[in-house]
């Protein structure tokens, strides 16, 4: 791209271009463009002879092969992505002078990577773990990463603890388990023994950690940044990602059942929902800070254990997301995407968050052994769309051939240039802090609060959300084989809430904790997802039907989804049914390949006399039923529910009038999961 080039919604994907490469209908050639003759047989001396070391098609089409795979990422392996755009609402010229957040005329182009924690990058995806929510947005004035997760906050106070943490979380060294999971001895050794961690536990043992989808789970930039406007006043600052369609979670026994039905679950939501156009929204939300405040809380706004409570901190809504165009290839892109949250632009700076710090070395480290050397910037996928000059020469996987015969600054050859920019005219300055102190390593005795929070959190839950807690605590340490460590996680634990680890000590005959509940009582609403956006956009129905079928489900499934809901039909067969009044139904599913926990609802039809079917749609219903899902009958459907003894429990909406069905079944689905259910 020349330098004139603007900046707008489409250019990165433009700048990509030259790099997209489509075989079909071309000739067959090696590397080099050598048309191929042969690809079916190597070069050999003889019919039954040797192959023979000159057959250089053989060789260039192996050894690419033998390196086709880089090293997984250590952590956030397993990953999902996908482009899209950022329009800002409303200038924030007040507190930074990033152009992308200033000017709402501009479309900012983006990439983000999504990814599970633990485990490795053929592991499931409904895992219970952390998620990482990694933006890039592709300014005019350089690339900017926000690369966060869907937890606001972390399980270590200093980056140096980090190795720790990944040696313990991940499986476990003498016998490589578990996979993808923190249900083992080391993980809870870990916490019990690194008491920051217990906040963070917390959220990672709450439904926030089984997300439904992508789609519908928050991101946090976790760390305390600082915003520089022009006058260079800084304010803090912390980035949260809202999803427009609500926060929103499986249940534990549905994303273990899910693990095993379809391990890529989350992966293929989000691409066949841009396939469809039902593009991902996110609003971009900060929380800001004034310098002075900094010390008028009962936290440290450094300590990346702590979050900042929306009702004493306001999220401003600043500017929506939009993921509207699929990868091309996931290698070239999801794989060799490298984030770094040192890629900032004027306008933004760091704090002195110690966890911050670390990683701002950590990165680029880690980006050098995976991706082969200091090039990756180079790579189609990070390649900022503005230009970019300097005097790095050199390296693996070099793209540029840089001209002339100058590459140091200062000098006088080529008239000092590339020359560096002035702060007025754009260049990049630190923002400058006054920092007095002695060489020490320590932390602050502000960080020494481990437990405030976490019970902050634990009083913020509503009722089913805090028995999902219990739950959750007691499978992962019932997974645990020492006892001591049990028995330290139950203390630690009732620092927490006496209530809650009384409950997990007694599923796993532990001791409960002795104390006193904690002084703690204040709570934050805007932690429960029972307060979150509800809404029937794109929710997922698996439909029931049999042989016979009214022409009134058509309609039925055509007003739902005008409403955004997607009907998927599910019988004993694939193929198309013929309805009673001559439309047609598609059946996507079976009963082999389909299951409940695939979908948000069930409707069932009926149509069949056969028993199997029967016994197959009621074990669908019956499944879903357990999980708090919607459930819709009507016709033969509506008897079977009756038979079963579910009409008129929460959630379950049933009749013959279609007006009246699709609006109470709409409703139902709208609320997601129905916790009044007796199950």
């Amino acid at each position: 791209m020349s330098d004139q080039n603007k900046v707008n919604g489409n250019s990165k994907n433009e700048q990509l271009e030259q790099y997209r490469a489509d075989d079909k209908g071309k000739k067959l050639t090696t590397n080099q463009g050598l048309k191929v003759a042969e690809d079916e047989f190597s070069l050999k001396a003889g019919e039954r002879g040797p192959t023979l070391m000159e057959d250089f098609h053989f060789r260039e089409k192996m050894t690419h092969f033998d390196h086709e795979r880089i090293p997984e990422r250590i952590v956030h392996a397993r990953g999902f992505a996908a482009h899209g755009e950022f329009e800002l609402y409303e200038s924030l010229s007040e507190f930074t002078k990033a152009d992308f957040l200033n000017d709402t005329s501009k479309k900012t182009p983006t990439f983000v990577r999504f990814s599970t924690v633990a485990g490795s990058r053929g592991s499931a995806e409904t895992v219970r773990d952390a998620r990482g929510f990694a933006t890039k947005f592709y300014t005019e004035e350089g690339n900017y990463d926000l690369v966060g997760n869907n937890i606001p906050v972390f399980f270590i106070q200093d980056a140096i603890k980090f190795p720790d943490l990944v040696h313990a979380l991940k499986p476990e060294p003498h016998n490589e388990m578990p996979q993808a999971a923190s249900a083992h001895d080391t993980f809870w050794d870990f916490v019990a023994n690194n008491q920051e961690s217990a906040h963070m536990v917390m959220w990672a043992m709450s439904d926030r950690a089984i997300p439904r989808s992508f789609r519908m789970m928050e991101g946090f930039g976790v760390h305390t940044f600082r915003l520089v406007n022009d006058e260079g006043k800084a304010h803090f600052v912390k980035f949260h990602w809202k999803p427009v369609l609500g926060t929103h979670s499986l249940v534990w026994d549905e994303a273990q059942k899910i693990s095993g039905k379809d391990p890529d679950f989350h992966r293929r939501d989000l691409w066949e929902s841009i396939e469809n156009g039902d593009y991902p929204e996110y609003e971009l939300g900060l929380q800001i800070i004034a310098e002075e405040d900094e010390f008028n809380f009962d936290f440290d706004i450094l300590d990346p254990t702590k979050l900042w409570p929306e009702e004493d901190v306001p999220v401003k809504i600043v500017g929506k997301m939009t993921l509207n165009r699929n990868v091309d290839n996931v290698f070239a892109e999801t794989e060799q995407v490298a984030f770094h949250p040192g890629h900032v632009v004027p306008g933004i700076d760091f704090s002195n968050d110690p966890l911050l710090q670390g990683r701002l070395f950590s990165y680029t480290d880690t980006q050098l052994s995976r991706l082969g050397g200091p090039n990756f910037h180079e790579l189609p996928i990070n390649r900022p769309v503005c230009p970019f000059h300097n005097n790095q020469r050199d390296g693996i996987s070099r793209h540029t051939i840089n001209r002339g015969q100058v590459s140091y600054h200062k000098n006088s050859l080529a008239a000092n240039t590339p020359s560096p920019t002035p702060e007025a005219e754009g260049g990049y300055v630190h923002y400058q802090e006054k920092v007095d102190g002695r060489k020490i390593r320590g932390r602050s005795e502000s960080f020494k609060d481990h437990f405030s929070q976490a019970t902050l959190f634990w009083n913020s839950m509503s009722e089913p959300e805090k028995q999902h807690l219990k739950n959750a605590f007691s499978f992962e340490l019932g997974k645990v084989k020492s006892k001591s460590v049990q028995q330290q996680v139950v203390d630690m634990f009732g620092n927490v809430s006496v209530e809650l680890a009384t409950a997990f000590a007694e599923a796993i005959d532990a001791v409960p904790p002795q104390g006193e509940e904690s002084s703690v009582t204040k709570s934050s609403p805007a932690l429960s997802q029972l307060n979150t956006v509800k809404s029937p956009k794109t929710r997922k129905v698996g439909v029931i039907v049999g042989s016979i079928v009214s022409g009134e489900v058509a309609d039925i499934l055509q007003t739902l989804k005008s409403s955004g809901i997607q009907g998927e039909c599910i019988s004993d067969k694939l193929g198309r049914r013929t309805t009673d009044d001559g439309s047609e139904l598609e059946i996507m599913h079976t009963f082999l390949t389909a299951t409940s926990v695939i979908f948000d609802a069930i409707y069932v039809v009926g149509g069949s006399d056969d028993a199997t079917f029967k016994k197959n749609a009621l074990h669908f219903v019956n499944e879903a039923y357990a999980h708090y899902k919607p459930i819709g009958g009507t016709h033969e459907g509506l008897q079977w529910l009756n038979e079963a003894e579910l009409t008129g429990e929460p959630g379950v909406v049933s009749g013959d009038g279609k007006d009246d069905f699709v609006k109470n079944f709409t409703e139902a689905i709208s609320v997601h999961r129905h916790w009044n259910r007796q199950v």
